[in-house]
Order: C-alpha cells, then structure tokens, then sequence
C-alpha cells in the first residue's frame, strides 16, 4: 500500500511509519523541519521516503498529495505544544496556538489530500485521551482534540467509501514531554503508572499498531479507538 504520514518526523508518526515498512508498504513521512525530518530517514532506513512540507500550507499539502496519488492511507499525526495550563491562568493566545498547531494542521491535510486518495482509502487522524477525560489543566487540550474527534463520525458518513477513523492515545512517552526537566519527565510517567490499568505509560509504537488495525480493517469507519492503557476506564469513559 502506498501511505502518506503527515508529522512523521518524530514520536508517533516516526514509530508508525515504521510499522507500515515492516510490512512492506511503500511509506513517505512528511514534516516542517528538514533537520528532523532527514533524521527521521535515516532511523528508518531503506524504503522511507520524505518531504519537508509545512500542512498549514495548503497548496503545499496538495501539490504532495497530487505527487504520491494515490494514496491508500493517510495518517494524519500533526500535533502541537500549546494549549494545556490552568485554565484561570491560560493564555488564550497560547490555546489559539495550540489549535493553529493541531486542529488546523489536521484538517487542512485531510481537505488537500482528498482528491489524490484512492477510492477505498483509509484516513486515521490522531487526537488525544485529553478529549474526553477530565484532569485539570488540561481543558484547552481537550477543547482541540474533542474538536478533532466530534469531526469523526460525521467525516466517515460524508466521505464514504473512503474510511475515517482517530486514535486517541493516553500518556506516551514521545517529543510532546520534552519541555520538562528529564527528572520532572520520570517523575509524571511514574505517577501516571501507579494509576494506570496497564501499569505504564504508552510507548509510540503502541499507538503505531492502533493506527494500522484502523488502516487495515476495511469494516471499521466513524470511530475513534482509545489507545490509552486504560486511562479512559480510571477517568470514567
């Protein structure tokens, strides 16, 4: 198959592109920073192709899309920094940012790509568990990527045969926690593990796997899978 992974730079979108070329698919990973990016290649190794592509850049994204058409699946795993805080002290510029860093990102590579996709492709967006549990300080979290899933079932239903679907990790031990201190770091994924039912935080390549079931199942549409160690049963989901 041939698969487009937009953010595959690092984290996630770098683990399932992985996953993808250890089955044998054809893989091209794309991100804003060619340093990281040519990074990412050269972790990968042979078989994984790149391109520096900002996806707030819509003609870019198209003119990507146009170039690999057509596209089996389409991984969309763009995601930002901004957004999470007390919400009394929140900047809300800093949560604008935050969805001009996802919640864009996202959508506008979803739109450019459609016309390049093949007709029974699969789209799997990434999102976050921060949707739909309720830890303070994360509420500007949850309003970007509760956005992104309400987005889901609606999408499958418009854009059918082609198959829509998210998969919402927990905590996961990638790039996003790299503002804090590695002693801070350790410490989070400590107190996160003595809660969660599966006893650790998330590794990318978990995510990776949930995102190629939803790639490859052609009987699963309009849904959005928990990744997330049992996170969303200890929250109440």
């Amino acid at each position: 198959m041939n698969i487009l992974i937009m953010g595959g730079s690092s984290g996630i979108g770098e683990a399932t592109a992985r996953a993808f070329l250890d089955r044998g698919d054809r893989v091209t990973i794309t991100g804003r920073d060619k340093t990281r990016l040519d990074g990412a290649l050269a972790r990968l190794g042979a078989g994984a192709e790149g391109e520096a592509v900002d996806a707030t850049d819509a003609a870019a994204v198209e003119a990507t899309a146009r170039r690999l058409a057509p596209i089996d699946v389409l991984v969309l795993a763009l995601s930002g920094g901004q957004g999470g805080g007390p919400f009394r002290h929140l900047g809300l510029d800093d949560l604008r940012g935050g969805f001009e860093g996802k919640l864009w990102p996202q959508l506008t590579a979803l739109q450019r790509s459609l016309d390049a996709m093949a007709p029974d492709a699969a789209i799997v967006l990434v999102t976050a568990g921060s949707a739909h549990v309720a830890l303070p300080g994360t509420a500007g979290l949850a309003a970007i990527n509760g956005a992104l899933e309400a987005m889901v079932g609606p999408l499958a239903a418009e854009l059918a045969p082609l198959r829509v679907n998210a998969v919402s990790p927990g905590v996961v031990d990638t790039p996003w926690w790299d503002g804090q201190s590695p002693e801070m770091r350790a410490a989070t994924f400590e107190s996160f593990a003595t809660w969660l039912p599966a006893g650790r935080v998330g590794r990318p390549g978990d995510i990776a796997a949930a995102i190629v079931a939803l790639a490859t199942n052609g009987y699963v549409t309009g849904t959005v899978l928990d990744c997330a160690g049992g996170g969303q049963l200890a929250m109440g989901r």
